[in-house]
């Protein structure tokens, strides 16, 4: 499959400031400062902006404490301080706060400094900071310091906090992000990948009877790439999966897939001759920022940052499925580590990527609608529908998967197929949705289809085709127009929905059932585009069924000349249910 080559736009402080700003619509009452904090965590910890904001723990006695998280699923605490400044990269931090921050360790560690450092903080923080100390000694969660300003933080001296933090505590890490990575981290997050996996560890294979005399590293001088091919046990797989879950497959353009037959196929190898999986499976391949090679017990590790599975999401999931069963099993690990400091270097990673996806994933083949699914406007669409419960599936897995993997019950669940297909009813000629719906990502469509991310565009569209579909249910002739009849009635209906608020009304009335006015004016259209077809269908041998005469072209154009016809007889039905339907909606919008 081609891939054109694709542009990255360069995010800069006026993108981090539209993000804040649209928090601030939503938390009036918290300043700049903590409007980055909570930034901060949504798109680095928690994805969820009430656990963010609910972090929150600054003022005027916060002691370098900005905002605790706890995260009982990865047994870590979460500690940060954020500094903001309007310009990013304009300042640098002083020697005393980065290091007065990497203190924490010891504060958080021993007894007494913690006593002494939970006499001065305020009533809330003191409270989430017992609630962090009780899973740091009672149950031995790892704690993570996030030192994240826009300004300037020297390499020397994040050296040397993570010196001190080391010396001070073994069950500590500490991480200086600085306006640079905080722009890199903006930029993730438009992407989808948030919140991502910071480090991830994988163990080579070794022992029960299997030697490993080398490992395949190579490094590219011009490009600065680096790359590692690796056997990993299934036992490795299936705990890299526990502890990251769905994040890890953020830059892949597709959910799970399920029960398919190949996922089947997998299965039975794991169950009757695991031995052999290394063999007949394609692998996984990882992207990340940066990896190193370490040693630790006598094993060889992978060090792995910002990771991402890219290709081997089946795979990975059906052994996490299987991992009980499989524990002769290994795979092959591509890991492929491309550095982004620079925009060139962004590029050349997005584009990398880009190919990777569409050379490596032949076992499920890849369609247009699949390399469309991590663009940013989609990334966006997904946030804003599900400020209003919407889940949205811009990559293709089924919806039981999809609310599996949310893990929360969402009102309504829209493919993007779904919003594809509806808008380029309403706004193209209908014979574009009918001659498929994978063409409408395609260059051609793809912006006409999808031009914004604002809910109120897609849902009322959305809303009338569900309705116009269940109007045409059980009748074949309908199936075949009702393409046409949605394009008629959303002509109609787009003049009515002009303002805002009307839309949300037509769309909330949907969401309960919708307008049988409505519904009896989209009969009355159905009964007309009958008429329209009996009339030009032709007669005898070159009569034309129905599945062959809608599939042609401007009969959007051609239905409208015979609707306005003085021998319509539906006109009169079709007047007046719209009428009525225009008088309901008013009355939803002013009561």
């Amino acid at each position: 499959m081609n891939c054109k080559e694709i542009t990255v736009a360069q995010v800069t402080e006026k993108d981090l400031k539209s993000e804040l700003d649209d928090m601030r619509e939503r938390y009036r009452s918290l300043k700049d400062d903590e409007l980055f904090v909570a930034w901060f965590m949504k798109c680095f910890v928690t994805d969820t902006e009430e656990e963010a904001v609910g972090s929150l723990v600054g003022g005027t006695k916060d002691k370098s404490l900005d905002a605790i998280h706890i995260d009982e699923a990865a047994r870590k605490v979460f500690i940060v301080q954020g500094k903001y400044r309007q310009k990013p990269n304009g300042g640098g931090e002083k020697r005393s706060d980065v290091l007065a921050f990497a203190d924490l360790a010891r504060s958080f560690g021993d007894d007494q400094a913690f006593s002494d450092y939970r006499r001065g903080l305020s009533v809330a923080a003191a409270g989430k900071a017992e609630e962090a100390r009780k899973r740091i000694k009672g149950r031995s969660y790892r704690v993570q310091l996030y030192f994240v300003t826009t300004g300037k933080c020297s390499l020397a001296l994040g050296k040397e906090a993570d010196s001190m933090v080391r010396r001070l505590s073994g069950d500590v890490d500490i991480d200086i992000i600085d306006g640079k990575r905080v722009l890199r981290l903006l930029s993730d997050y438009l992407d989808g990948v948030a919140p991502p996996v910071p480090l991830l560890e994988i163990e080579l294979e070794s022992g029960q009877g299997v030697s490993l005399s080398g490992v395949l590293q190579r490094f590219d001088q011009q490009t600065r790439i680096e790359s590692w091919v690796v056997p990993v046990s299934v036992e490795q797989i299936a705990r890299m999966y526990e502890g990251a879950g769905i994040r890890l497959f953020a830059r892949n353009v597709r959910g799970f897939l399920g029960d398919t037959q190949i996922n089947r196929n997998m299965k039975e190898t794991l169950d009757k001759e695991p031995e052999f999986f290394w063999y007949y499976n394609n692998g996984v391949t990882i992207v990340c920022d940066a990896a190193e090679q370490v040693s630790r017990g006598g094993n060889k590790v992978l060090r792995l940052v910002n990771p991402q599975i890219i290709n081997g999401q089946q795979t990975t999931r059906t052994l996490h499925e299987c991992a009980n069963k499989s524990t002769k099993a290994t795979v092959l690990v591509r890991v492929i580590s491309v550095p982004r400091e620079t925009d060139q270097d962004a590029l050349r990673f997005e584009n990398l990527v880009s190919r990777i996806v569409a050379a490596t994933n032949w076992q499920n083949a890849i369609r247009a609608s699949d390399l469309m699914a991590n663009d940013r406007r989609q990334v966006e669409l997904e946030r804003n529908l599900r400020k209003i419960d919407y889940q949205y599936l811009r990559k293709r897995q089924s919806k039981g998967e999809a609310r599996r993997d949310a893990g929360v019950k969402h009102r309504f669940v829209i493919t993007k197929e779904e919003l594809a297909q509806v808008v380029a009813a309403t706004d193209l000629d209908p014979l574009v949705v009918r001659e498929g719906k994978e063409q409408l990502f395609e260059e051609r469509y793809y912006e006409h289809v999808f031009p914004k991310s604002d809910p109120s565009y897609y849902l009322p569209r959305y809303w009338l085709g569900k309705q116009v579909s269940r109007s045409a249910k059980g009748y074949p002739e309908r199936a075949y127009a009702k393409w046409v009849v949605l394009h008629f009635i959303w002509r109609r209906l787009s003049p009515t929905l002009a303002k805002k608020s009307l839309k949300e009304a037509f769309r909330m009335r949907s969401e309960s059932g919708g307008f049988n006015s409505l519904h009896k004016a989209i009969d009355a259209a159905f009964k007309g585009i009958s008429a329209y077809y009996r009339v030009n269908r032709g007669s005898g041998a070159k009569q034309v069924d129905p599945s062959v005469f809608f599939k042609r072209a401007k009969h959007h154009i051609e239905f409208e000349q015979f609707w306005s016809r003085p021998t319509n007889t539906h006109q009169r039905a079709f007047t007046k249910a719209w009428e009525t339907f225009e008088r309901d909606l008013s009355h939803l919008e002013n009561g």
